[in-house]
Formats: structure tokens, C-alpha cells, sequence
């Protein structure tokens, strides 16, 4: 019987083999996440989420969103005379805002032609009801179709507000139905004060 023969590998062989067995042992031994992460000089998948997330758009704090408002406005403004800028006039004013919407004590009580609230409360509540009070009443004009009359009361301010034609019944149910802070809240002089105010101008 005739014995086949089997030609020997060469040396060439035999290394290559050498390398192929080193490297698959190299693969086996490496965990998976660090193969399938090979980074680049500069690459970060942080960067990329970052990119695709959105942008938020929530201040926080309405007061502070108020504030920030105004400086965009500031800034955006080349005539603004940084030299008058007071921001901390606008602070006190939000704090006002806050102590009379938040923490006041409202009575409300129909007159001829329109409502009377008496609006109190305590400390600096109180003194913020009387600031407010006051200085509302000076925004106020014909073409807002009523009348503000504030005084002072022992703990707060008593206001007056009426309609400037008593024959309109649906004007005067209206302001009823709004009460203080919805009177208060007429018109558009609010976010006007604010940048006076920030500005260093005394609109009262």
C-alpha cells in the first residue's frame, strides 16, 4: 500500500498561523463594549446628544424670567445709558407684584357705576398694597374707559374703581367680575413700566 505524503509548511506558514492564533486570542480576551467603541481624536457622543436635545426654554422663576427679559431688551437697545440702569428698582417693584397678588387680603363691594375693593394685609404686604394702589392709578386714562381713586386704609389702601359712562351695564359687571387683580391687570403699561423702571426712570 502506497503511504500518501503530506508536504511540510513552511516558515512563511507557520508565522502567519502564529499571528492569526495571537490576534484571535487578543479578540477573545477583549471585552465586547471596547471593541465596538473605538474612539477618534476629538470624537464624543455627548457633544452629538447634546446637539439633537432641545434647547430648554423655562426660567424657573418668574421674577427672575422678568428680569432677564428686560436686560435682553437692555442690551439689544444701543441707546441704553448703562450709567442709569437699575435693576434692583425692578426687583422691589416684582416683590411689590408678588406680596399684592399672593399674600393680600381682598373685600369687594358694589357702588353706582362700577366696584370698591378694600385691600389689605400686614408688614411689607402692606406697604406693597399702598405703593401699588397709588401708583396705578396714575396709568390709568380716558381711554381705558374707567376711573382708579386710591386712599390709604389702616392696613392696606381702599380703591375705587367706576366706569366712565354709568350707562353701560355690561362695562360695570365686567370690572365686578374681574375683581382687584383683574382690574390691575388692564392693559399693557405693566412690561412699559418694568423697562422704565429698570432703566432708571421714575415712571411714577
Amino acid at each position: 500500500m502506497r503511504i500518501p505524503r503530506f508536504p511540510f509548511p513552511s516558515a512563511a506558514a507557520l508565522g502567519l498561523a502564529a499571528t492569526l492564533g495571537t490576534l484571535h486570542t487578543t479578540l477573545l480576551n477583549t471585552p465586547l463594549a471596547a471593541q465596538a467603541h473605538v474612539h477618534t481624536p476629538g470624537m464624543s457622543h455627548d457633544s452629538a446628544q447634546a446637539a439633537k436635545r432641545p434647547a430648554p426654554t423655562r426660567a424657573g422663576q418668574e421674577a427672575f424670567a422678568t428680569i432677564a427679559e428686560i436686560v435682553r431688551l437692555l442690551d439689544a437697545d444701543p441707546k441704553t445709558d448703562w450709567s442709569k440702569v437699575n435693576l434692583e428698582a425692578l426687583r422691589q417693584h416684582l416683590i411689590d407684584m408678588d406680596d399684592v397678588t399672593i399674600r393680600s387680603a381682598v373685600q369687594q363691594e358694589s357702588v353706582p357705576g362700577g366696584v370698591r375693593f378694600v385691600v389689605t394685609g400686614t408688614g411689607r404686604t402692606r406697604d406693597a398694597i399702598r405703593r401699588m394702589a397709588m401708583a396705578h392709578g396714575t396709568t390709568v386714562s380716558k381711554a381705558d374707559g374707567f376711573t382708579w381713586t386710591a386712599s390709604e386704609a389702616p392696613d392696606g389702601a381702599q380703591v375705587t374703581v367706576r366706569v366712565t359712562d354709568p350707562t353701560d351695564t355690561r362695562a360695570i359687571a365686567r370690572l365686578r367680575g374681574l375683581g382687584f387683580l383683574g382690574v390691575l391687570s388692564l392693559g399693557d403699561h405693566h412690561v412699559v413700566h418694568h423697562l422704565a423702571l429698570a432703566s432708571g426712570q421714575h415712571p411714577h
